[in-house]
């Protein structure tokens, strides 16, 4: 296939300035030394001896290629020259040192208001946009009824986008970018903004896009739009670039080397602790089924979610739910403690209690997961959530694999009964 795209030793360079803080100074200070400085206001001299330079390096020696038709995720924790990567990819900032090669039309949408004037109508921003990359009128009103219905603002044609609301601004920006048929669309986050409806719909196009031969560059934090979309991630960390594979290993990389596994927490102070103004929680820990904590879950054993607490106010009654996260913050399941027998919604005295959550073998997949508890104490209004409490990884087991050694899709993995039955054979 034809390389588009082709980044050559590229880095970037900004001189960020630093203000340095001084003695704090009393009312008569500030005034007299704004009488020593006023002579050089009125000369328009700038007193720089408190400021201080230094070089930040967004992209430092960054090199791959894109083909055609490839969708290219690029995924990176905040800083990490995503974003000015697609920049300098996009022409609109040029690099420090090295060079890129594009080899054919570009569209980009990398922040909201990217491309559109203000002051045009909707209607006009369309064809401004179909301008400047180079398409005629007439092949843009081709494309202009599905422009228009894909961004869903008919009723605000013609209304100057200064007036749009974040979400239509993005709408019609992100509907121009993917009609008008460049060779390589560029999407930052930008699309965070819109709605989830939106979101699924542009995932859908930018899908359609790529299976028509153009490329697709697509930055984002959603690591399950990337692993849906994209064929290949690139993995940048301090402006330089980690990893170029498949986008679900890069994604295994980018999220396991961040991974450490809690598989116990404890509080021992009550006023740092989670708690409500009934209850306290003690300590949360997984266990086996003999009560031990353990320090490794595998997936054809059932494991406990012991919750430790205190019920410091005689006679409530605590609730509890836990929900489980996967590595790309999609909820897995959730669970309530209200058909729990022995205590849940009876007074309860006061004292230490343990509540024990039973997750079943053969449930989830293989993978990282969180763990989150929401802790009512009096009532539903009286409760506390704590995020992230635990982390653990799912190992797997090959004595529920067979004779597969591919990748399970989905977060649960639940071994099922099959059966086969002859309903008639040649012989028969």
């Amino acid at each position: 296939m034809t390389t588009v795209i082709g980044v050559e030793n590229v880095s970037k360079k900004y001189i960020i300035g630093h203000q340095n803080q001084g003695r704090y100074l009393t009312l008569r200070d500030t005034l007299a030394e704004g009488v020593k400085s006023m002579g050089k206001h009125l000369l328009k001299l700038r007193d720089k001896t408190n400021e201080s330079f230094e070089e930040f390096w967004a992209l430092n020696d960054i090199s791959f290629e894109v083909k055609q038709g490839e969708k290219v995720g690029i995924i990176g924790r905040n800083g990490a020259g995503k974003s000015t990567l697609l920049k300098v990819l996009s022409r609109i900032t040029e690099p420090t040192s090295g060079r890129i090669k594009m080899n054919g039309r570009v569209a980009s949408l990398l922040e909201v208001g990217t491309g559109f004037h203000p002051e045009l109508t909707g209607r006009e921003n369309i064809f401004l946009n179909g301008a400047i990359l180079g398409m005629t009128k007439a092949e843009i009103k081709k494309k202009f009824d599905e422009i228009v219905e894909f961004a869903e603002v008919e009723k605000f044609l013609d209304t100057p986008v200064k007036r749009y609301s974040s979400g239509m601004y993005v709408r019609l920006a992100f509907s121009v970018a993917a009609h008008l048929e460049p060779e390589i669309l560029i999407v930052d986050e930008v699309l965070a903004v819109g709605d989830a409806q939106f979101q699924k719909k542009c995932l859908g196009k930018m899908s359609e896009v790529g299976s028509e031969g153009r490329t697709v560059l697509f930055v984002s934090h959603n690591l399950t739009a990337i692993k849906t979309l994209c064929d290949r991630a690139v993995l940048l960390e301090h402006g330089r670039l980690i990893v170029d594979k498949a986008a679900a290993e890069v994604i295994g990389q980018y999220m396991g080397g961040e991974q450490q596994s809690i598989v116990t927490r404890e509080w021992h102070d009550e006023k740092t602790a989670p708690h409500t103004t009934a209850t306290v929680l003690n300590r949360v820990a997984l266990t086996n089924s003999l009560g031990r904590a353990v320090d490794e879950i595998y997936i054809d054993n059932a494991f406990n979610i012991e919750i430790e607490y205190t019920i410091r106010q005689e006679g409530v009654s605590v609730g509890l739910t836990v929900i489980v996260y996967d590595q790309e913050n999609n909820c897995v399941f959730s669970s309530i403690n209200n058909l729990e027998k022995n205590w849940y919604g009876k007074p309860m005295p006061e004292g230490v209690y343990k509540s024990i959550c039973q997750i079943p073998a053969n449930f989830l997949n293989n993978g990282w997961f969180s763990l989150s508890i929401n802790l009512f104490g009096k009532g539903f209004s009286d409760s506390v959530m704590t995020n992230e409490i635990l982390r653990f990884e799912a190992l797997d087991s090959p004595a529920v694999r067979g004779d597969y050694f591919g990748i399970f899709g989905g977060v649960i993995r639940p071994l099922l009964n099959w059966e086969t039955n002859t309903l008639g054979t040649k012989e028969q």
